[in-house]
């Protein structure tokens, strides 16, 4: 008995090396060539950003961005237009490869969309980028549809590091966000890695990422206990609303505008429209600048509300970009606001909303409450965290991905709701009660 458990002992071991020493192999491969993809988009960015501002009449022609957009996509990525949802339910339930043109082509809709003066942010880019370049690699090292599930993660994981420069948080959300309130660490490892040697790639190529502080930073008490829980019902009530909202509008264009090229221009006159009235571009593109200045001092307190019905009049009219950049804006905003009425410092509860808006949003509480902490510092740990969990729970059954499966309810009496998508939860709430 002794023998055959040394033996048993012997190969399991020699089973998690092989293991370890594929996924390496993998990660090498999949990191540096989602790493260098996300730093070629970063920098890409920043340059239609900066012409952008520089150039302002250019905001006037976003009707033709869009139709630019919804051209693209109508003739050339039907099969792709899904986004973060495709790749969401190819891991819950594997159909095809997905095709590698997903990759230029929501690159090439979101720095149409940034360039011509559209509200929306990157991950969501990065990540497809990621997810689409890693699922060749199934074809190339013809893997079986486990290691498949793993792969699509590792390229999540690698896209979202690269583009935000959090490994930690990259990793921990490709497994987070697949289902909610379930993990997968089968694939934690491979994740992981992947996310480190994307991050790394990036800088490798010189490219830098924002920066945040937050310098003061007090005691936990009671009293700041208590806030920090308030502080977060308000994040996930806003981003219950972000959520809503993106999709109402999204619907209100499909149902309004059957030809799909037309909605982005619709909307992108709109959004021309509007923009000009508000005499500013704060509230089109990532907004960073504003971000950053919700660190440091007062801020209109309606920042918030004007950044989250332009982002999501632009995503639900078709524009192309992620949802995350505009989520740290709306957090960070929000907690500026907030600033006003509790006794915590400005640039924490910035922080706070920074990554619990997020949180809400996406239901991912673990990787934002490590994003924040990779951001932020480890000081800010505990205000993150509380903030974080709260806002998951307060943003309910509802998200940015329709896709997500409910893994396990965020409250015990939504148990029927177990094993649905949010769609699918969506839409039986829409239904009359007989």
């Amino acid at each position: 008995m002794h023998s055959q458990g040394q033996r048993f002992r012997s190969i399991e071991q020699t089973t998690y090396f092989l293991f370890v020493a594929k996924w390496v192999l993998i990660a090498l491969g999949v990191g540096i060539l989602v790493g260098s993809a996300s730093a070629f988009f970063l920098v890409s960015l920043d340059w239609a950003t900066r012409w952008r501002e520089a150039h302002l009449w250019i905001i006037g022609l976003l009707p033709l961005g869009g139709l630019i957009v919804g051209l693209s996509y109508h003739y050339w990525g039907q099969d792709v237009v899904k986004g973060n949802n495709q790749l969401l339910e190819e891991l819950h339930t594997p159909r095809q490869i997905i095709p590698l043109k997903m990759a230029p082509l929501v690159l090439f809709g979101t720095l149409v969309t940034h360039f011509f003066g559209g509200s929306a942010g990157r991950e969501g880019t990065a990540v497809q980028m990621g997810g689409a370049i890693a699922d060749q690699f199934t074809r190339w090292l013809r893997l079986k549809p486990r290691d498949r599930k793993i792969l699509l993660t590792t390229g999540i994981s690698a896209g979202f590091a690269a583009v935000f420069g959090t490994p930690l948080a990259g990793a921990v959300f490709a497994l987070e966000v697949l289902m909610i309130g379930r993990v997968r660490y089968e694939a934690l490892l491979p994740s992981l890695l992947t996310a480190v040697v994307a991050d790394y790639t990036c800088h490798w190529w010189e490219v830098g990422h924002t920066h945040y502080a937050i310098p003061d930073i007090p005691a936990m008490q009671p009293t700041f206990f208590i806030w920090a829980v308030a502080a977060g019902i308000v994040f996930g009530l806003a981003a219950l609303c972000f959520s809503v909202v993106v999709h109402y509008f999204g619907n209100v264009f499909k149902s309004t505008l059957k030809y799909p090229p037309l909605r982005p221009v619709v909307g992108g006159t709109v959004l021309a429209v509007v923009v000009y009235l508000l005499g500013t571009t704060k509230y089109i593109g990532l907004g960073v600048p504003t971000i950053l200045a919700a660190f440091e001092g007062p801020l209109p307190f309606y920042d918030f509300a004007l950044k989250l019905l332009l982002t999501t009049f632009t995503l639900g009219a078709g524009f192309k970009g992620g949802e995350v950049t505009p989520l740290f804006f709306i957090g960070a905003t929000l907690g500026n606001a907030l600033a006003y009425f509790m006794p915590l410092p400005v640039a924490l509860l910035a922080g706070m909303g920074f990554v619990a808006v997020f949180s809400g949003a996406t239901n991912t509480p673990i990787a934002c409450t490590i994003m924040g902490i990779e951001l932020f510092g480890a000081e800010s740990g505990v205000f993150v965290a509380i903030a974080c969990v709260t806002a998951y729970l307060f943003s309910g059954h509802s998200g940015i991905y329709s896709s997500q499966i409910v893994g396990s309810p965020k409250h015990l009496l939504f148990g029927r709701n177990e094993g649905k998508s949010l769609s699918q939860i969506t839409l039986l709430k829409r239904r009359p009660k007989r």
